[in-house]
């Protein structure tokens, strides 16, 4: 029998972090994939460096790949370094993969990853969401939203 899957990731170190996903996207399905790296990637990674904000995941082939994430050469890497933007093999099972290629095909959906991070076990992990575009008006809705909360919060403080 599988082990049950945690309701969020166990998230030790965040390396990369993309912010404007929330703003840009509405996040349907969360998952957590593996990436395959080289050595000198896993070393930048672990100094903190890499960005993924302009970055996408694409399903290719029965793969999935990361494309446009930039981890910075290693400063000591000399003629085993790696290039910075090239696509990285993400690591999922397959029935997560066909939900992924489904989500991708019918439904008009985009994967965005919204963050690096290092888990418990020391593995570089990536979450990626399945999301659908906002328009501009989604976009103010929700900045109303937002900004209607923060008023609800600190008049609550202010009065009780």
């Amino acid at each position: 029998m599988a082990r049950p899957r945690p309701a969020s990731f166990e998230k030790v170190k965040t390396v990369a972090e993309n912010r404007r996903a929330r703003h840009e996207y509405f996040l349907d399905e969360f998952f957590e994939a593996g990436i395959a790296l080289t050595g000198t990637e896993v070393k930048s990674l672990r100094f903190g460096e890499g960005s993924i904000a302009e970055s996408y995941a694409e399903v290719k082939d029965n793969e999935v790949w990361l494309v446009n994430a930039n981890i910075p050469e290693f400063s000591h890497g000399n003629r085993f370094n790696h290039e910075p933007k090239r696509p990285r093999k993400l690591l999922l099972h397959e029935r997560e993969i066909n939900k992924l290629r489904v989500g991708v095909q019918r439904e008009g959906m985009t994967l965005i990853p919204l963050s690096i991070f290092f888990n418990g076990r020391g593995r570089a992990k990536v979450e990626l969401a399945l999301a659908k575009g906002k328009k501009l008006h989604d976009k103010r809705e929700s900045d109303k939203q937002r900004d209607w909360k923060r008023e609800q919060g600190r008049l609550l403080r202010q009065n009780g």
